[in-house]
């Protein structure tokens, strides 16, 4: 497989994930938080067994097939639990967004783990996706920390989870290239996370299912989107460009606030989109400080 073609399809789980964050939220209310998130990773798992197959586990390096699984898992496990566990549809978009700092936070681990050349932006634009976060958890007051504080306080679990996912997929995007040697474990850890979450569910109190139609719905499009996208997504990094996958994907937090308002009926505030364009433009920064660097160096070379 070509590194351009890798990079192509590592795109399209960009336009999958997109609509996670309101599939996951629209399932967790019908099956709960832990049922709903198993039942989406038990159908990505069967969807991924018959789309990429179950991988050779014995031709994997160990620091892949060890270190690969607890990041996925880990990862998983924080971003379906805080969107599960978000008091309202409202407080998921919002916690989605914390999820999209790890953008950024993929760039800055590039450039540290894997010597990405940059250039002074790196800082502003991270910065910014920071402050954007701030916002979206302002409300109406904007840069209040006063009211970012309270609206942590009122959920610290669900905002603890997404901003820990942030951290473990950007390690995970960096790490899985250089460890991986070319294999694929994506089945494997979807597997994985599934059995997690059921035994979770089996230890912990939960409410009886609420199965409706736009439930049933919404749980087969989040399995494919989650299967599909992630199976996309781990031959991008494998194969791809990591820092091109993770920069393009700047403009998730703004469609994907879209769509989930759209699944979730939620109404959100001028403050939040504000806030979600920062998102995206701090991840852009990130991005252009890397091409910027590139250009430099280019040009000394010449």
């Amino acid at each position: 497989m070509t590194h351009k073609k890798a990079t192509l399809i590592g795109l399209i789980a960009i336009a999958l994930w997109s609509a996670i964050v309101g599939l996951i939220r629209s399932v967790s209310e019908g099956f709960g938080a832990v049922g709903g998130a198993a039942m989406i990773y038990t159908l990505s798992a069967v969807l991924l067994l018959f789309t990429v197959g179950f991988p050779r586990i014995k031709t994997f390096p160990r620091a892949y097939l060890i270190l690969g699984s607890l990041l996925f898992v880990s990862y998983e496990l924080c971003l379906s639990l805080s969107l599960g566990f978000a008091n309202t549809g409202t407080q998921a978009i919002e916690v989605g967004m914390v999820n999209y700092l790890w953008p950024g936070m993929t760039i800055v681990l590039s450039v540290l783990v894997n010597r990405q050349k940059t250039s002074v932006l790196i800082v502003p634009g991270m910065v910014l996706a920071v402050a954007g976060v701030c916002r979206v958890l302002g409300g109406s007051d904007g840069f209040s920390f006063a009211h970012v504080a309270a609206n942590l306080y009122t959920n610290p679990l669900s905002y603890g989870l997404a901003f820990a996912g942030a951290i473990i997929w950007a390690v995970y995007c960096v790490v899985t290239k250089r460890i991986a040697q070319g294999s694929n474990g994506i089945t494997l850890f979807f597997m994985l996370t599934a059995a997690t979450l059921w035994v979770k569910y089996l230890f912990v109190p939960h409410t009886p299912f609420v199965v409706t139609t736009p439930v049933i719905i919404n749980l087969v499009l989040a399995a494919a989107a989650m299967g599909l996208g992630y199976a996309a997504w781990n031959v991008g990094i494998l194969h791809g460009n990591v820092t091109v996958l993770a920069t393009a994907s700047y403009f998730i937090p703004m469609i994907s606030a879209m769509l989930a308002a759209f699944i979730l009926g939620s109404t959100l505030a001028v403050t939040f989109w504000q806030g979600a364009a920062m998102v995206s433009l701090g991840s852009l920064i990130c991005w252009w400080s890397t091409r910027s660097a590139d250009a430099r160096k280019l040009t000394r070379q010449a």
